[in-house]
């Protein structure tokens, strides 16, 4: 697979952007630099934007509060939840008014609730399903009601497997790492996962916003890249959250983005063709090389040109054959 081109501004060739939330437009309480300008210019030059998060703990108004604080154009309806997709997958499989055991934040009670199922709070009140989501507050005592009911033989639901999040101070165990406790202690599976990189988040989002050209933004690939292309969404990877230049350069082919970029401002760049010619790689007045296993830049370039001349090289080299390259971060100013 190679990374795809587009002559002009990249948001130009969309009618809409699909967002991941943390590490690409904001973390924990602070926006992504650059983020909240690329989006107004976006959504100003007519794309819709769209924001899928994992997080199911938060409801779709606080998210957009959220949005709107930081300074971006959002409503409760730009907001799509793995609460809500998951929510949405029980409402198909489960008789409305069925009692759902809900161990999740209130953003996961409000979704079971607005789909017509009952939440509640113990494997002891009758549930007929348990669905599992992250929240701050989490405890064993969450986990073991989770893992009560699944050892009854009820159908587990989960709203995404992330095994980490981005927080303000550093990378901490997301819900797929909580997912791993109830699966051991249990000996189970879910039934149906909604998150990225599982369909239902995506099939939700397209099917509320009615896109026919979108781009999914995210910086996660095993979540958002390998989510876009399983759903055939053209994807955009940039590296200001979870994902870093090392996991770009090793990404298997069904994690490898359309397009990269150091943030949202690939979005209103030029991604020039990536011509390879043996060991060495030219994108517009970019031009990385490989030596002895290791990719450098002869020429820097402005925008993106450097850092898809050094991806694409990588990419090149691993499919025919090559060892994983190295690449120093710092020559692209990352």
């Amino acid at each position: 697979m190679t990374l795809r081109s587009s002559p002009g501004p990249l948001v130009d060739d969309h009618d809409a952007v699909l967002l991941d939330l943390d590490g690409v437009v904001y973390v924990s309480d602070h926006a992504v630099p650059e983020a909240v300008e690329a989006l107004t210019k976006a959504e100003a030059g007519g794309a819709a934007l769209a924001f899928l998060t994992n997080n199911a703990a938060r409801t779709p108004r606080a998210v957009a509060d959220h949005l709107r604080r930081l300074g971006l154009p959002a409503d409760i309806e730009d907001v799509v939840t793995s609460a809500q997709a998951i929510a949405r997958v029980m409402a198909d499989e489960l008789e409305t008014g069925s009692r759902v055991l809900v161990c999740g934040g209130e953003g996961l009670r409000a979704a079971v609730h607005d789909v017509g199922l009952v939440p509640v709070s113990s494997a002891d009140d009758t549930p007929d399903a348990v669905v599992q989501g992250y929240f701050p507050e989490i405890g064993w005592r969450d986990l073991a009601e989770v893992a009560y009911a699944v050892e009854a033989g009820l159908p587990w639901y989960v709203s995404n497997t992330d095994r980490t999040i981005p927080t303000a101070r550093g990378i901490a165990p997301g819900n797929g790492s909580l997912v791993e406790v109830v699966r051991a202690a249990a000996s189970a599976e879910p039934r149906a996962i909604a998150g990225k990189p599982y369909l239902p988040l995506f099939e939700v989002t397209v099917e509320r916003i009615q896109t026919e050209r979108p781009l999914m933004v995210g910086d996660r690939l095993d979540t958002d890249i390998a989510g876009a292309r399983a759903a055939h969404i053209v994807s955009l990877a940039v590296l200001t959250g979870v994902s870093g230049l090392a996991d770009l350069v090793a990404a298997t082919e069904d994690e490898r983005p359309d397009y990269v970029a150091a943030d949202l401002r690939g979005l209103h760049q030029a991604h020039p063709p990536v011509e390879i010619d043996g060991a060495t790689a030219a994108c517009g007045d970019a031009v990385a090389r490989s030596t002895d296993g290791r990719i450098a830049l002869d020429r820097p370039a402005a925008d993106v040109a450097s850092l898809r001349a050094v991806v694409g090289l990588a990419w090149h080299l691993r499919d025919t054959g090559s060892a994983i390259p190295s690449v120093d971060s710092g020559t692209l100013g990352l």
